[in-house]
């Protein structure tokens, strides 16, 4: 299918006439993505129509997504991965994992930014993940709201607390206080510096068996 079309062919597609297409340029809601050198307009489909080019959600692929926030959880990362593969193929899906070993509160982790750039392609038609928190610890909401206007259907196999949860949020409030101290110390105050280490040890008691 030819991504750009007449001005003529867009009418029809929006229907709506050309002096329509015409007025509405003049008023700034609706550029031609390119003049040729004769003048004459074409339109991207893609952007008229975005539903033309999207796969349907049988040809899309699942994704199922695992997270820990340290090196020390490796082993529930293998658990998470075993327990999305083991439910993914007992429900006859096509489906890769993507996992990340990094904090919740870090929206830069290769495997979450690869799993959005996915989803916004319209590649993904399912994601599945054990836990909400597994995706991240705060904004998982508006990743799932992306889902929904891309028609990603969302699996959470758990919706119970997560038996890591009072460790993986410790591990995430300890890189708050990190990244804050880091500021805090700039300025060399005695009480700043007080402040930080208590907090630390209070998190890092709470850590503790």
């Amino acid at each position: 299918m030819d991504r750009l079309v007449t001005i003529g062919e867009a009418s029809k597609v929006l229907g709506v006439s050309i002096t329509t297409l015409r007025r509405w340029e003049k008023e700034g809601r609706l550029q031609p993505d390119e003049i040729t050198p004769g003048g004459h307009r074409r339109y991207d489909l893609v952007k008229l129509r975005p539903e033309l080019f999207r796969l349907q959600r049988s040809d899309r692929t699942t994704v199922a997504y695992a997270r820990v926030s340290s090196h020390d959880q490796k082993e529930d990362l293998e658990r998470q991965k075993q327990v999305l593969e083991m439910y993914c193929a007992s429900q006859g899906w096509t489906f890769e994992v993507v996992s990340d070993l990094g904090s919740g509160m870090n929206y830069h982790k290769k495997g979450l930014k690869r799993l959005l750039h996915a989803i916004l392609q319209d590649e993904v038609g399912r994601l599945v993940i054990t836990h909400k928190d597994r995706l991240l610890r705060f904004g998982a909401e508006l990743v799932f709201a992306i889902c929904e206007a891309k028609e990603v259907e969302v699996v959470i196999l758990n919706q119970g607390e997560d038996t890591t949860f009072e460790e993986d949020l410790a591990k995430d409030v300890l890189e708050i206080i990190t990244v804050f101290s880091a500021r805090l110390y700039g300025s060399r105050l005695r009480k700043n510096q007080k402040l930080i280490e208590g907090m630390k040890r209070v998190v890092e008691d709470a850590e503790k068996p």
